[in-house]
């Protein structure tokens, strides 16, 4: 049971219960993951951007939101779980690129604290290759996915036990997006 009184709780978890119950926020958050996740005039791809976000949940323990963004991120890389798995246990041996690696460890620093970066971290980002717009989108990906997180956990949203149920919230976010957002539509109304 939430902290407040949302609308429809039971069937809408996490941060979508609380979507519902202020549409007027809803809108600009919304519009904020979208455009970090999902734009195309990104060089990172999707899949690196949600895996990003769902590593930082994972640092969060917010339930809802790595499993969510896990899902998403399984769409886009064609991931059976194995791949994000290994992400969150231990990115360094993960099969992703070095890059990819360098941007998950300054979004790991900045989930600790924006301080945390440090320039050694930039600067072995930057000789993977990443380009100064990567390294901003990391870590304000980061930055968001704390505030989200602590948003969702903060007001006591609860989320279903079984990560299989967010494959099909998964699916739709990476069919979708996330400015298309309609609390009521996802419940039917």
């Amino acid at each position: 049971m939430a902290h407040i009184k949302l609308p429809e709780e039971d069937l809408l978890p996490g941060i979508r219960g609380l979507m519902a119950f202020r549409p007027d926020t809803a809108k600009p958050l919304n519009a904020l993951a979208e455009v970090l996740l999902r734009v195309e005039n990104n060089s990172l791809s999707r899949g690196e951007r949600e895996a990003i976000a769902t590593y930082v949940s994972y640092l969060n323990d917010c339930f809802f939101c790595q499993h969510v963004h896990g899902a998403a991120a399984q769409c886009y890389l064609e991931d059976d779980g194995t791949l994000i798995g290994q992400i969150k246990r231990n990115f360094n041996e993960a099969p992703i690129s070095d890059k990819l690696k360098a941007l998950l460890a300054i979004a790991g620093s900045v989930q600790k604290g924006g301080k945390n970066v440090t320039t050694e971290q930039v600067e072995a980002a930057r000789a993977t290759g990443a380009t100064d717009k990567e390294i901003h989108d990391a870590v304000l990906i980061a930055a968001s996915f704390c505030m989200f997180n602590r948003y969702v956990d903060g007001l006591g949203t609860w989320a279903p036990s079984d990560p299989q149920v967010y494959t099909p919230r998964g699916m739709r976010i990476a069919a979708e997006g996330y400015a298309s957002f309609d609390a009521m539509k996802s419940i039917g109304k």
